[in-house]
Parts: structure tokens; C-alpha cells; sequence
């Protein structure tokens, strides 16, 4: 694909156009190629702005680059789980991979639990990829980018971004670098409970209420960032209402993007932005507007707010 015809592509994705099942198998290949270089701790560099989980609202996401700028003009680092719930988690997923093919070092994309094989046949992606496509083809080539995406990243060897949460059998960066990741989320162990764990208002450790991952305690990332020499951990993964949420004296923080979450929560979304100094800022996004969006041809999927 010639950068031409990749921009002429993107330019239709912008318009949530659907795009033909050999465009997708050639974006998902070309993305492979992208994330396979990259580290289970992909190095950034601020200024950068973080997002928190989309699910396939895909005028939210426009909403996003509305406000916070579109690529290559703002760097994105997204925390993972682009698909499901949403009513356009295809055109999500593809806008974001076609734009980490044309902006690699603008544009960063690392797993959320979403990102999985089993997960999307329950909550919504490979319905829809079955609806819009006919097969499971693109399904397929969707799943095989998964495997691709990195674990988490680091700004600036000082904010650890995941987006889950910390693990028990984890203590140092290095030993989430030596992961293998290019496999499906495994129902336990390190790289599951980097998807999956949450921090919680406790000593220690505790078993998480998802059934996957563990939830831990300000002592618990205390440790973690000092062991790393890191000031925060920024993650996603939970639905708040205000968009963001700080805790632990402000060592950790929840961004949450999918703003009147599955259409119905009421929630707004927030992108945190970091400057060149790495001093942050919290923007809160609003749904978009009704009369800019489509209209989904859709049941909505299970309910299931975890």
C-alpha cells in the first residue's frame, strides 16, 4: 500500500466509511510488521497525550482528536481496549492501526483485556465483524494484531502506562520485557494481570471481583515505583464517571475515554496530557454531539460494566 492510497484510506475511516476485506488484511499485516519492532515497555516521549478505553464509540474517538488535537500534530499513546460494546468497533480499531502505520512515533498502541480472542466473541467485536464483513476473516487478521501489541510503555523513564494495573509476580520493568506477548491473554500470570488488575483502597494484595488479575494497594505501588524509579503509573480500564480519577497521593491515575460510556452511563471521558516538563493536565471530553453520529445497525451487545 503506497502512502497515497493509505491516506485516501484513512481519509474514509475518518468518515467511518467501510473499507473492503482486503484493505483490512493488508492494514493488519502492515501493522504487525509496525508493532512487532516495538518493546513489552515501548519507550515515549512527552509532550504526549493519554487516552483511556474507546470501545468502538467511534464519534467519541473523533471527539477526541476535536479537542485534543488529531495525529500527527498530537502524539497519542491509546491504553488498550479499542473494541467491543461500542456499535463500531471495526472502524475504531482500523482508524487507529491505519494511523499507527502512517505516524509510527506519533501514534502508540498498547493491549487492553479487550484485545482478546475470547473476550470479543462475548462483547460485541466479532458479532459485528461477522454483520459487516459475512465471515470471520477480518475478525481473524484483527485477533492476529492483538498478539502484536505492546504490554504498557514508559514517558520519559518516569510515567509506567498499562492498562490494567500491576502484578504480583512482577517487581521491575525488565521482568515485563522479557514476556513473551505475542500469544492470546492467558487466564492468569503476569501479562494477564497487566490487562486485568485494579488498584483498590487496600493493603496489599487482594483477589480481584473480574475473576482475572488482582486488585492492589497504595503500598503496593509505592514499592513498585520506587523499585522503578518511576513518579506514576497512569492506566485505564475503569469506567469513572468524572473521566479521570487520582489515587495513592496521586502516584496513580485512571483515564477513562469513552465519554456517556455504552450510550447510556452518563459518564464524561477525560484524555490526560502531558507537556514537555511533564507537567499534566486532564481534559474532559464530552459525548459527541447526537446529530454527528451515524446510525448503528446493531443490537447492543451484553451488558457487562467491568
Amino acid at each position: 500500500m503506497t502512502l497515497s492510497s493509505l491516506d485516501a484510506v484513512i481519509e474514509r475511516l475518518h468518515r467511518c466509511e467501510t473499507v473492503s476485506e482486503e484493505i483490512v488484511k493488508e492494514i493488519c499485516h502492515k501493522a504487525r510488521e509496525v508493532l512487532a519492532d516495538e518493546s513489552n515497555v515501548q519507550p515515549l516521549y512527552a509532550p504526549i497525550t493519554v487516552c483511556g478505553d474507546i470501545h468502538g464509540q467511534f464519534y467519541d474517538l473523533k471527539e477526541i482528536f476535536v479537542r485534543g488535537g488529531s495525529p500527527p500534530e498530537t502524539n497519542y499513546l491509546f491504553l488498550g481496549d479499542f473494541v467491543d460494546r461500542g456499535f463500531y468497533s471495526v472502524e475504531t480499531f482500523l482508524l487507529l492501526l491505519a494511523l499507527k502505520i502512517r505516524y509510527p512515533d506519533r501514534v502508540h498502541l498498547i493491549r487492553g483485556n479487550h484485545e482478546s480472542r475470547q473476550i470479543t466473541q462475548v462483547y460485541g467485536f466479532y458479532d459485528e465483524c461477522l454483520r459487516k464483513y459475512g465471515s470471520a476473516n477480518v475478525w481473524r487478521y484483527f485477533t492476529e494484531v492483538f498478539d502484536y501489541l505492546s504490554l504498557s510503555a514508559l514517558i520519559e523513564n518516569s510515567v509506567f502506562c498499562v492498562h490494567g494495573g500491576l502484578s504480583p509476580s512482577i517487581s521491575t520493568l525488565d521482568q515485563i520485557r522479557t514476556i513473551d506477548r505475542k500469544q492470546e491473554v492467558p487466564h492468569d500470570g503476569a501479562m494477564c494481570d497487566l490487562l486485568w488488575s485494579d488498584p483498590e483502597d487496600i493493603d496489599g494484595w487482594g483477589l480481584s471481583p473480574r475473576g482475572a488479575g488482582y486488585i492492589f494497594g497504595g503500598d503496593v505501588v509505592k514499592k513498585f515505583n520506587a523499585e522503578n524509579k518511576i513518579t506514576l503509573i497512569a492506566r485505564a480500564h475503569q469506567l469513572v464517571m468524572e473521566g479521570y480519577k487520582s489515587m495513592f497521593d496521586d502516584t496513580c491515575v485512571t483515564v477513562w475515554s469513552a465519554p456517556n460510556y455504552c450510550y447510556r452511563c452518563g459518564n464524561v471521558a477525560s484524555i490526560l496530557k502531558f507537556d514537555e516538563k511533564l507537567e499534566k493536565t486532564y481534559q474532559i471530553v464530552d459525548a459527541a454531539p447526537q446529530e454527528t453520529r451515524g446510525i448503528p445497525a446493531k443490537k447492543p451487545a451484553l451488558e457487562y460494566f467491568l
